[in-house]
C-alpha cells in the first residue's frame, strides 16, 4: 500500500532548508507564538489603548497592525500550505478521529485544552517549540538542545496517561 505522506527524512531535509532560508532572509529562526502575540496586541490596543500601553507584554507592538509582523505571514503560509498538501495528496477530510471508547466532544475538548496549555506555555517560555527547540538546535544552542530533550521527555512521561484518547 502506497503512503500519501512524504518520506520523513526528505521532509526533514526540506524543513532544514526552510529554516536556513528563514535565517538568511529574515535574520530570525522559525517560530509561531509571536504571531499570536501580534494579534493579541493589536486587538487589545484597539479595544483599550491606555491599558495596552501600560503593560510591558504589549510594548513591542502596541497600536501596530499584525500584518507588519513577518510571523503572521509565516503562520498564514503554514495554514495554506497544510491545506494544499492535504488537497494534493488526497488526504483532506473533515472528520474528528477518535477511538470508539472516546466521544467526539471529549476528543475535541482535550485537543482544545492541549492547545491552550501549549500556547500559555509558549508565552511563559517566551517562545514556542519551533522557535526554541528547532531554531535553537539549528544553531547548536545548548538551550535549544535542552528544550528539545525536555519536550520529548515530558511528552513521553505523560503519554501513558493520555494514550486512551487516541488509541
Amino acid at each position: 500500500m502506497k503512503s500519501n505522506y512524504m518520506n520523513p527524512y526528505l521532509a526533514g531535509f526540506f524543513l532544514g532548508l526552510v529554516l536556513l532560508a528563514t535565517n538568511f532572509i529574515t535574520g530570525h529562526g522559525l517560530g509561531a507564538s509571536g504571531a499570536v502575540k501580534s494579534f493579541a496586541s493589536a486587538t487589545i490596543s484597539m479595544v483599550n489603548t491606555e491599558h495596552a500601553s501600560g503593560l510591558e507584554f504589549f510594548h513591542q507592538t502596541p497600536g501596530t497592525s499584525p500584518l507588519k509582523s513577518w510571523l503572521v505571514f509565516e503562520i498564514l503560509g503554514v495554514i495554506v500550505g497544510a491545506f494544499l498538501s492535504g488537497v494534493v495528496a488526497n488526504r483532506l477530510t473533515f472528520e474528528v478521529e477518535h477511538p470508539p471508547t472516546v466521544r467526539k466532544g471529549l476528543r475535541l475538548s482535550m485537543a482544545l485544552l492541549g492547545g491552550l496549555l501549549f500556547g500559555f506555555g509558549a508565552q511563559l517560555a517566551r517562545g514556542c517549540t519551533s522557535g526554541a527547540a528547532l531554531s535553537g538546535m539549528a544553531v547548536m544552542s545548548l538551550g535549544g538542545i535542552l528544550t528539545m530533550l525536555a519536550i520529548f521527555g515530558a511528552a513521553y512521561a505523560v503519554a501513558f496517561f493520555f494514550r486512551k484518547l487516541w488509541i
